[in-house]
């Protein structure tokens, strides 16, 4: 039996991936694990960037994938998002385009992205990994197919080795990301969406509705704690 028999069935580690350490960016770590070299968080001043990027580094810890973070203050400085602007000016309510719209932070996804190519470039990696999802579409233009079919296009043509972008999720509902995470048995206890970035999700914000949604439309109770359920 030649080597390449016995390892056929092994994927390649060819996989940069855009990690938060929110619910769907960690589904999509341990789905894609045996093919991800590196997880890259950014930390770019949002009021949840460092719980956060906390779950991030003990998810990457627990599946031995190198984890960094880079820094990206300028966008608190520069840009204008309420996501960056304190718990008291994320809005409470539904997650949809009328309520949220205050919290995307413009091109997000873009700049993250060309950072995450230049990298996987750098390294000889192929793809790049990000885990928008279907529901983010009303609200945030850099998650909808059309970017994402868009930004594939440019870090191919803008890179040597033609840097691919993954973007399994991209018209899956966040129910349908929890079924598949709890299928790969990931504890969601351990990740954090709470826009507030309170030491407990707030349970009023828009992500944190969406994601007692999420639970609750996957018939899959949710193990977040919540401040107003105490």
């Amino acid at each position: 039996m030649t080597y390449n028999s016995l390892h056929a069935d092994t994927p390649q580690k060819d996989s940069v991936i855009i990690y938060s350490g929110g619910l769907d960016s960690t589904t999509l770590l341990y789905e894609k694990q045996q093919r991800i070299a590196l997880a890259v968080s950014f930390n770019y001043g949002s009021n949840h960037n460092a719980r956060e990027i906390a779950c991030a580094q003990l998810h990457c810890h627990k599946l031995g994938i190198e984890h960094i973070v880079i820094d990206l203050e300028f966008i608190k400085t520069y840009f204008q998002s309420s996501l960056t602007a304190g718990a008291d000016a994320i809005p409470e309510g539904n997650y949809n385009d009328d309520n949220m719209r205050s919290t995307v932070v413009p091109f997000r996804n873009g700049i993250m992205l060309s950072i995450a190519c230049g990298i996987a470039e750098s390294r000889g990696l192929s793809r790049v990994l990000i885990a928008n999802h279907g529901g983010d579409h009303a609200i945030y233009p850099d998650c909808r197919e059309s970017f994402i079919k868009a930004m594939n296009s440019t870090m191919q043509a803008g890179t040597y080795i033609n840097v691919t972008l993954d973007a399994p999720y991209t018209n899956l509902s966040k129910s349908e990301i929890v079924k598949k995470g709890i299928e790969l048995g990931i504890d969601y206890a351990n990740t954090y969406s709470c826009y507030k970035g309170g030491e407990q999700h707030c349970g009023k914000c828009g992500t944190c509705r969406e994601r007692q949604e999420a639970f609750a439309q996957a018939g899959i109770k949710d193990p977040t704690e919540y401040v107003q359920c105490q």
